[in-house]
């Protein structure tokens, strides 16, 4: 790993691992480490300072392992730990390397898919409770109304294989009947956790035909390729191999593994990393 200079994608879990299969597919040809805390999964219910330890200290593996710069493909971690990191921690630790989240990407651009101007936002409760959506759309898009969900059960249904299961739909209904509660205005629905894809043919089919669902993957890659090509300093520093490993904090690889290849869309192979 020392002559390589991955970059590194971390999640809490698998999650960001719909993220990542964006990022590898309209960005081939680097370098990719992806890391799941999974020992600790999930990071929904966590406090700030809980969330932004366990981010901070799988950050600085990821850094050990080479990478220059860090994905933060988590919504909760991007939400109660980024601003820490970027505005404390690494100016101790290195102010050469870089780590982004996936919050401000989406602000920057939700607010062209909607026309009534009303939007509903599905997340973990630590991402709705935090209220940094609300806050940064309405920096880029002042005259667009937020309606906040949070979805508690979505990520134990899909991390336990259940996503695609009728005992599924109960919940899904249930929240999104909740979110439209808010407003009969709302025309967009975003996924503000990087595991409810895994839920959007269910969420489609319970919403009304005008209603659009909108992922994060896509954009937090055309994101960071837009980031690279204004910071040439930053993408110089990247090997291009075409390598991608995965690891897991987990010891159950096997287990990993399974889930993981249904996230990212092929097979995966991970190793063990054990936490200090």
């Amino acid at each position: 790993m020392l002559n390589k200079q991955p970059i590194g994608i971390f999640d809490s879990g698998y999650g960001g691992l719909t993220v990542f299969r964006s990022i590898a597919d309209q960005l081939p040809g680097y370098d990719y480490i992806y890391l799941g805390d999974n020992a600790r999964a999930p990071y929904g219910n966590r406090s700030f300072k809980t969330i932004h330890e366990y981010t901070w200290e799988c950050v600085q593996l990821l850094f050990e392992m080479g990478c220059p710069l860090v994905i933060l493909a988590c919504n909760t971690a991007s939400s109660k730990a980024l601003r820490t990191i970027q505005q404390q921690d690494l100016k101790n630790e290195d102010p050469s390397k870089r780590v982004l989240g996936v919050i401000r990407p989406t602000a920057e651009v939700i607010g062209n898919y909607t026309q009534t101007k009303q939007i509903g936002v599905l997340g973990t409760k630590g991402t709705v409770q935090s209220e940094s959506y609300l806050i940064e759309i309405n920096n880029f898009f002042p005259d667009v109304k937020v309606h906040q969900q949070a979805c508690p059960l979505w990520v134990p249904l899909i991390e336990n294989g259940e996503s695609n299961q009728p005992g599924a739909d109960y919940f899904v209904k249930k929240y999104l009947d909740q979110v439209l509660a808010q407003s009969d205005q709302i025309d967009t629905i975003l996924l503000a956790c990087t595991h409810y894809p895994l839920l959007q043919e269910k969420i489609s089919a319970y919403l009304p035909a005008h209603i659009k669902v909108v992922p994060q993957g896509d954009i937090v890659a055309k994101s960071l390729k837009d980031y690279l090509e204004r910071h040439p300093e930053m993408e110089h520093k990247f090997t291009r191999g075409g390598t991608q490993q995965f690891f897991t904090t987990s010891d159950d690889t096997a287990d990993f593994d399974h889930h993981a290849s249904i996230f990212f869309g092929e097979q995966v192979r991970s190793k063990y990393i054990p936490l200090k």
